[in-house]
């Protein structure tokens, strides 16, 4: 989608951006829907180790066409591939590691992030909405650190960005980092800064787009 000077990232350039974040050696858990497409723009050269909350861990990106195995699906119920060394287990084990703070970060989805950071992502308390939160909790609390994966706005131009939250809460002051599809932000004890934006945005439409303030962070 094209405005007058500038183009938003799509869903990939999203996740490659987040990919480039995610250190050499580090665990991480990728959440349902878009943080799953990371696992396609993991660098050959670092050894990430992905893991599903429904009890994998080291795998891979998808299976190409005609070689998928139906026992090899992650917590979104896509296919994938296992890394050599990679392993399944139960899912009260893979739970326990997510609570028990072994997981350095994990990538979440979200429908809003308030300015303290705290995260809105599993329910929107319509009446027809997913009636569990599933591992987002665990995850959010459990997990060195919280990576956010989402659109700027609703598809009906509402920020998903905001000064307090006015979905159900799956977590408190948890987001370290927002990836959008026009801008990258940190979540500080000052406030939210822009680190990154799309080229050709100016930062008062950015933060005309958003329901918090905002700190220019771009030339730091």
């Amino acid at each position: 989608m094209s405005h007058t000077s500038y183009t938003l990232l799509t869903r990939d350039q999203i996740a490659e951006r987040a990919a480039q974040d995610i250190p050499d050696g580090a665990y991480v858990n990728l959440g349902i829907g878009l943080p799953t497409k990371i696992a396609e723009y993991l660098p050959d050269d670092k050894d990430v180790f992905l893991h599903s909350e429904n009890g994998l861990l080291a795998f891979g990106p998808p299976p190409l066409k005609g070689e998928e195995d139906p026992e090899l699906i992650n917590a979104g119920k896509e296919y994938v591939t296992m890394l050599e060394g990679g392993s399944f287990f139960h899912h009260g084990d893979s739970f326990a590691m997510m609570r028990g703070g072994h997981i350095d970060i994990c990538v979440l989805g979200a429908f809003q992030v308030a300015e303290n950071g705290d995260l809105a992502n599993w329910s929107t308390g319509a009446p027809d909405a997913i009636p569990a939160v599933g591992g987002a909790m665990d995850l959010a609390v459990g997990a060195k650190k919280v990576f956010v994966m989402t659109n700027h706005t609703t598809k009906t131009g509402e920020p998903k960005i905001v000064s307090e939250l006015t979905y159900p809460v799956t977590g408190k002051k948890c987001v370290d980092r927002i990836y959008t599809d026009l801008c990258v932000i940190d979540v500080t004890d000052k406030g939210l800064k822009v680190i990154e934006k799309v080229d050709g945005l100016s930062f008062a439409d950015l933060q005309n787009l958003t329901g918090a303030a905002l700190i220019d962070a771009t030339n730091e």
